[in-house]
């Protein structure tokens, strides 16, 4: 993975959300210029619970880290650059999160290189607060994605 400032294909800015930033009503209010455009798959990692943080009752939050065969599935955004850095501050970016490049794979297969944000500190697994995880499973729901 690289990290990059932004990622641009085919003159646009493609962002993978997972977690709480599935739910297109947090994305809408986060970066109303988003558009919702495919889900995706990013392999060879896994989803976590990390950290803690004081919006969701101090629970962990989201994060993707290496796994060899796993997988995190997730959306593609198109985003404005107002909606990166609007993402750039709820993120917490540099310190938080770091923004990094990597490819997903959507539901044809196709490979696109995207930006997502991953945790900087990958502290022990933390359980997330059970408000932050209806979040996530509304997200499911907006983008059809079987929740485990």
């Amino acid at each position: 993975m690289n990290t990059s400032t932004s990622r641009y294909v085919d003159d646009q800015m493609y962002y993978f959300a997972y977690g709480s930033n599935l739910n297109r009503k947090q994305m809408l209010r986060r970066c109303p210029d988003a558009k919702p455009k495919l889900k995706a798959i990013l392999p060879d990692h896994k989803l976590i619970f990390a950290g803690r943080s004081p919006q969701w009752s101090d629970g962990g939050v989201a994060s993707v880290t290496p796994c060899i065969g796993g997988e995190v599935v997730g959306a593609i955004y198109e985003i404005s650059e107002e909606c990166r850095e609007s993402l750039d501050r709820y993120e917490g970016y540099p310190t938080v999160y770091d923004r990094v490049t990597v490819t997903v794979f959507t539901e044809s297969d196709k490979p696109v290189e995207v930006m997502t944000y991953i945790m900087v500190r990958q502290s022990d697994e933390t359980r997330p607060a059970q408000e932050y995880l209806d979040a996530i499973r509304d997200g499911y729901e907006d983008w059809g994605i079987a929740s485990e």
